[in-house]
Order: C-alpha cells, then structure tokens, then sequence
C-alpha cells in the first residue's frame, strides 16, 4: 500500500489504484484498520487524477468514515483537503464547496496544532482565493502559516508555499 502510495504521488494514477486495492483487500483480512484513511485518501487522489471521480468520492468518503469510526483523526485535515481538491475539479460543486473543504481542513489542522496540514490547507485556500482574485486575502492567510516554520526550507511543500507567496505578492 505504501508503494502505491508513493505511485499515487509521482503520476503513476493506475499502477497506484491496483497496488493499493490490492493491499487494502489483503490488509482489510486480517482484521487492521489502522493507516486506513492515510491509504484511502491516496487512492481518492490517484482516482481523480484519471477522472474516475465516483470512485474518488466513494474512497475520501470511506476514509472520513473510518477516521470517525477508529477515532484515528491525524490524517482528518488532508482528508478534507483532497476533498476540496476534488471538488474543484466538479463543475456541480466547485469553488463554493472547494472552500468549505478547505475551511474544514483549515480548522482540524488548528485545532491539532497539526501545521504541515494546516500549511497544505492554507495553500489549497490561498490557490482557490488567487483565483477568485483575491490575492492579498490569500497572501494574508498563507504568510503567518508559512512564517511558523523554522527549518525545512528544502521540503516540498515549503517551497512550494514560498513560491506561491512570491507569485501574490506580485
């Protein structure tokens, strides 16, 4: 499952979605839950990333599921924002809903004090406001987000936060 997690994030959408069910079959026998929506919400996204977005809906709802029936709520902010992630990819639901997800991601990630989620949901809302042309909002939200963090400048998603934060305020 790991692997096709790692599949999931490099483009590799198929090869993902099969390794994944596959394990989450083998695993779901023995009993375990735990990790679960971790896995889940990583087949959602390689789901919507080839438009089978039935099948998306069906895992990030099975993950937000077993989040609340194992209590395993770590992973709960992410869930939401790959919801959000999704949903702008859905004419009906769009923006408005998009920003609902973020929101909720937004307020689980505080209330976790969970700040490498709270900064993926800050970046997901301040996309979602630039492009609604709203850039200083954005800016405003993502900034202090990003100003927490003292090291790490050379992860993914820090640089990709500073990138965004260069490109409102200009």
């Amino acid at each position: 499952m790991e692997q096709g997690c790692v599949l999931a994030l490099s483009g590799k959408a198929s090869e993902a979605i099969q390794m994944i069910n596959s394990g989450i079959t083998t695993y779901r026998s023995t009993g375990s839950r735990v990790y679960l929506p971790f896995f889940l919400a990583h087949l959602s996204r390689a789901h919507a990333e080839l438009g089978q977005f039935d099948d998306a809906w069906r895992c990030v709802g099975e993950a937000m599921t077993a989040v609340e029936t194992t209590n395993e709520r770590w992973y709960e902010p992410e869930i939401n924002r790959i919801k959000g992630e999704i949903a702008l990819k859905l004419p009906q639901l769009g923006s408005a809903q998009a920003g609902a997800y973020f929101e909720r991601a937004l307020t689980v990630a505080r209330t976790q004090q969970a700040k490498s989620w709270e900064l993926r949901a800050a970046m997901s809302m301040s996309r979602l406001w630039r492009d609604q042309g709203k850039p200083q909002q954005a800016r405003d939200l993502l900034a202090p987000v990003y100003g927490w963090f003292s090291e790490g400048f050379n992860t993914h998603d820090l640089k990709e936060a500073k990138a965004l934060l260069e490109e409102l305020a200009s």
